[in-house]
């Protein structure tokens, strides 16, 4: 991380999140080490949202306690579902009973945990899935994050892939998800999450209004703005050619910036996916695009009843939420 402390000597850290695969095999000793490290070469925020991601299976009590001791105040642990036939269906390393071991453990050592569920899974009904929400939702936790499964290009599903849900009953188990959150007192806050009041991941939130960020580790993103130009930088996939790439220079595969016609829809694409909507001052500040080049956009989907603009805040309609892929063509 220190080829960043020139881009990073003026700003504060607001968040760490140590995901993108299994960091939850680390002992917790590298974790402190990794956390340390930041605090003492850069300016992080004394409340900082610390998140780590652990999979059921690979962690245990003593491993939490481990973690929390090294500074990590946020959980996220991706359950998946609760059903052993589908988990097997998936891939998946862990049982039902270990997923919940885990939640029941992380929640005796974690004030601040999230489960990461997914739906529309392989031969997964409607029941199956309201059986997931129940027993996941009886743990009383802050946060929730719920999926729907897409298969990806270049993995073994695209290859292969398994009879899903149709569309009619996605949707349905879509709302399924929303009824049964709101009638834990959760709120929805944006297409996938689900918290408590406070509660919002504050990492995500910074995704989905065009914030900065800076990723380490093979395969890493980042997006960083300076002056009048936003960039992504993608560092090496492959561990072997990232470590090589960092002994010899900075690790970064491609460092590409954003060309100032896509800004909008860089914007939109996550900005839009926020329930409440984003205050229309924020797209000029994050993009430096003047808000008059867009409104003719904003007016036409507000029209269309896909959008609303009130009291300084764009937001989609319900409408626009379920049909957000075409919304975001506008932008193209």
């Amino acid at each position: 991380m220190m080829q960043y402390r020139h881009t990073l000597q003026d700003r504060e850290i607001q968040t760490v999140f140590f995901g993108g695969g299994t960091p939850s095999v680390f002992e917790p000793a590298l974790i402190a080490r990794i956390i340390d490290y930041v605090k003492d070469n850069f300016s992080i925020k004394d409340d900082a949202e610390i998140t780590l991601e652990a999979n059921p299976g690979v962690s245990d009590s003593a491993r939490f306690e481990g973690y929390r001791t090294a500074g990590v105040n946020r959980l996220s642990i991706g359950v998946q579902t609760t059903n052993d036939e589908i988990l097997k269906k998936l891939g998946r390393a862990h049982s039902s009973k270990e997923a919940l071991v885990a939640v029941q453990e992380a929640k005796l050592i974690f004030d601040n945990i999230n489960v990461d569920l997914m739906f529309a899974l392989p031969g997964q009904t409607l029941d199956e899935l309201h059986l997931d929400l129940l027993r996941i939702l009886d743990f009383n936790l802050n946060h929730l994050s719920i999926y729907q499964l897409t298969l990806e290009p270049n993995t073994w599903f695209y290859k292969h892939p398994p009879k899903l849900p149709d569309d009619d009953l996605a949707a349905e188990m879509q709302s399924d998800i929303e009824s049964v959150a709101r009638g834990h007192g959760y709120k929805q806050y944006e297409v996938s999450a689900f918290a408590e009041p406070g509660k919002r991941c504050q990492h995500n939130m910074n995704y989905w209004e065009f914030g900065d960020y800076i990723g380490v580790g093979a395969g890493a993103h980042s997006k960083l703005s300076c002056f009048e130009n936003s960039t992504r930088l993608v560092k090496h996939k492959q561990p072997k050619r990232y470590m090589e790439s960092i002994e010899s220079g900075d690790g970064v595969f491609t460092n590409q910036a954003i060309q100032y016609e896509s800004l909008p829809f860089e914007f939109f694409m996550n900005a839009l996916r926020l329930l409440d909507g984003v205050p229309m001052s924020l797209f000029q500040k994050r993009t430096l695009v003047p808000f008059m080049e867009i409104e003719p956009k904003l007016m036409s989907l507000v029209d269309r009843g896909l959008l609303t603009m009130s009291e300084d805040v764009i937001r989609t309609t319900p409408l626009g939420l379920r049909f957000l892929n075409e919304v975001l063509q506008d932008f193209l």
